[in-house]
């Protein structure tokens, strides 16, 4: 039996995948064990937006890739090596079986009227999200499925609302690529615990 520290420590972000489909069974497992997160105040601020079909997925490539170049060319970089790296986002969003564009919501969050509240709520909805993506991460492991985290949608969060026709208050956050692994991955390399513990 594996135990829950086996898959945390196996566990590999995978961006390659075979042709063969997830199972729509298999991704409500997923979903649900995302949605099973803590959260802070219980408000549970995570949304999903879960892409299966190719004209979806190719959308939202087209728009973040738009943005990804146009970016990069006003940094100056090199217009060759900017269509590489459009090319290979496009490829992984693209090929991929399912993709679930992870985003949060404000909307129950608690309101404050000065800054410093009001960024600390927003970072804990953040945090909360985080964890529910973690959740449907190790889920995604241990149903022998592969899966990745992409921050871009950070970048290019109104090419994201725009291409998916999210709500107005979901915030993307990331994407989530899935589907079974066409590789093992890279080796994973962590800093030893005493470089980043401490008593206190």
């Amino acid at each position: 039996m594996t135990t829950l520290l086996e898959t945390v420590r196996t566990r590999r972000s995978i961006r390659r995948y075979t042709d063969q489909p997830v199972p729509a069974e298999a991704l409500a497992r997923l979903l649900e064990a995302a949605r099973w997160a803590p959260s802070a105040h219980n408000r549970q601020p995570w949304r999903f937006a879960v892409l299966r079909e190719a004209g979806a997925k190719a959308r939202l490539a087209e728009r973040m890739g738009a943005r990804l170049r146009a970016d990069r060319l006003a940094d100056g970089d090199p217009a060759e090596a900017v269509e590489r790296d459009v090319a290979r986002s496009h490829s992984r969003i693209t090929t991929a079986p399912v993709v679930v564009a992870a985003c949060l919501s404000m909307a129950e969050m608690d309101a404050y009227p000065d800054r410093r509240r009001k960024k600390a709520e927003y970072i804990m909805a953040v945090q909360s999200t985080a964890l529910a993506l973690q959740n449907l991460l190790l889920a995604a492991h241990a149903e022998g499925l592969g899966a990745c985290w992409l921050c871009a949608p950070l970048f290019c969060a109104e090419a994201v609302g725009a291409a998916l026709g999210l709500p107005a208050d979901w915030e993307p956050q990331a994407l989530i690529t899935l589907g079974y692994p066409a590789d093992s991955g890279k080796p994973a390399v962590r800093k030893p615990l005493a470089e980043v513990v401490r008593d206190a």
